[in-house]
């Protein structure tokens, strides 16, 4: 059989049905992915297919460094100033070892797909796909933008901090007329109070927003300009990464004694009052989404920069991440919006873990706090990071169908900083069509095309435009 062929992942002929009927012909609604709406904007070519698939400026692959790190690759080729043509060998000899992992797919499928290039991917090969990929890469076709359009993206949301001035946002919105990008704001500097930075950091948030800061009314306050500002451009979103977790009330008097404390010179907080304060400030932002009817997404239960002396030479995003164990992280995710139902002030949310133990737990949670009148206002995420992979997928939506409704899922985003990695959404697609695949063919489902196709180009796009009001 052929290496990525039109019908791989494809078990049955219904799924084949719904893939090639339905769910492949559908636009893509990426909304959340780590591009930058600069880079969009400025619509660069690329040097070679090293700066776009494995390291260039801000753009960095930790999925692919963490693989070449097991292959005994030199860190000068992954993440160094070494040689480009060097660092492309280097992973094309990775892969050649990577059988089952997602990435020796993903990157197959990026070459057959944007480069029509149908060799295998490996070290003998790469010195032509190399020079062929680098040939198109330098032409007007290959700038960011028109991959964008060739992947038929009609929708990026991007990552952004609540002080960003969204410049490059406004001037895409002003001139770019095939798809639209919008900014998705990723608040974990003010979220993250015991950094170390966060009299800076409110120094920032004042500067961008003319109030001064001096307890948690006039910060809330703050943030509430910031959601108008990214509203003003087109934002439907917050973004929230909740590494741990644990729930604690405390006074509102006590509240603005630690934002004071954290402003005045970064004073070393008690866990409760970090607990205190990070409960206080999801509750206001809660609000603040619910308000705006904007959707608030839970990235959680993550161990991040695990390898100290890497994380001080590299930073962070360098591949020295691994799944949370919190174990009791959904618990006090729970006791939040017990609260939260109290006060009315629950917006649509989507919830990830990097731990699929958490998934049962979130799917069965979430069910507590949807509301009359809204489809389906929580969520249980795609599959995330680590789970990334069609056996992930398949446990992510299995979850989600058999504890909620999957008709009502709003699909796949690439969570990448890649303009190659829409074919994400592809692989999920046919995941997605092999699974209610066989639930026909198990009898569990009727061959009803019409009435399956449309769950399917529902799932694909048409729920996402929907539950975030794009």
């Amino acid at each position: 059989m052929t290496l990525l062929n039109d019908d791989f992942i494809l078990s049955t002929k219904s799924a084949k049905k719904l893939f090639h009927n339905y769910a492949e012909k559908m636009p893509i609604v990426d909304y959340h992915c780590h591009l930058e709406a600069k880079d969009i904007y400025e619509n660069k070519n690329f040097d070679n297919i090293t700066r776009i698939w494995l390291n260039d400026g801000m753009f960095g692959d930790h999925y692919k460094w963490r693989l070449e790190r097991a292959n005994g690759v030199s860190e000068d080729l992954i993440t160094g100033n070494g040689d480009d043509y060097q660092k492309f060998i280097a992973y094309a000899r990775t892969m050649e070892k990577a059988i089952g992992s997602p990435l020796y797919e993903w990157s197959n499928l990026e070459l057959k797909r944007y480069f029509g290039i149908n060799k295998v991917f490996n070290v003998q090969n790469a010195p032509e796909i190399y020079a062929e990929a680098n040939s198109k890469l330098v032409t007007e076709e290959y700038k960011p933008r028109n991959l964008i359009v060739k992947s038929n993206v009609k929708i990026i949301v991007t990552t952004d901090d609540p002080v960003s001035d969204l410049k490059y946002h406004k001037l895409l919105r002003e001139e770019e007329t095939r798809f639209k990008v919008f900014p998705g704001m990723r608040p974990d500097n003010l979220i993250r109070i015991n950094q170390g930075n966060y009299g800076e950091y409110i120094k920032q948030l004042e500067a961008c927003t003319n109030v001064d800061i001096t307890d948690f009314d006039s910060l809330v306050e703050a943030m509430k300009k910031r959601f108008q500002a990214f509203s003003d451009v087109g934002g439907k979103n917050s973004d929230h990464g909740l590494n741990t977790y644990t729930f604690k009330k405390l006074s509102k008097e006590k509240i603005d004694e630690i934002v004071r404390k954290a402003i005045k010179d970064n004073q070393m907080l008690t866990q409760d009052e970090v607990n205190g304060y990070q409960t206080a400030i999801l509750e206001a932002l809660m609000k603040l989404n619910k308000q705006y009817d904007w959707v608030m997404q839970f990235h959680i239960n993550v161990i991040r920069d695990v390898n100290g002396p890497k994380f001080r030479k590299l930073g962070p995003n360098t591949g020295y991440d691994s799944m949370g164990t919190q174990a009791n992280i959904v618990d006090e995710m729970m006791k939040l919006y017990a609260d939260a139902a109290e006060r009315d002030i629950i917006p649509k949310t989507i919830f990830y873990s990097t731990n699929p133990n958490d998934w049962m737990q979130l799917a069965t949670g979430m069910q507590n706090f949807q509301e009359e009148g809204v489809t389906q206002k929580l969520q249980l995420g795609c599959a995330w990071w680590f789970n990334d992979t069609k056996e992930g997928m398949e446990e992510q939506l299995r979850i989600m169908a058999q504890q909620s409704l999957l008709g009502n899922f709003v699909g796949m985003l690439t969570d990448s900083r890649s303009f190659l990695s829409y074919t994400r959404h592809e692989y999920f697609r046919r995941v997605l069509c092999n699974l209610i695949g066989n639930w026909v063919q198990n009898g569990q489902l009727p061959d009803d095309y019409e009435y399956l196709g449309n769950i399917v180009e529902d799932i694909s796009y048409n729920n996402a435009i929907k539950y975030f009001g794009f």
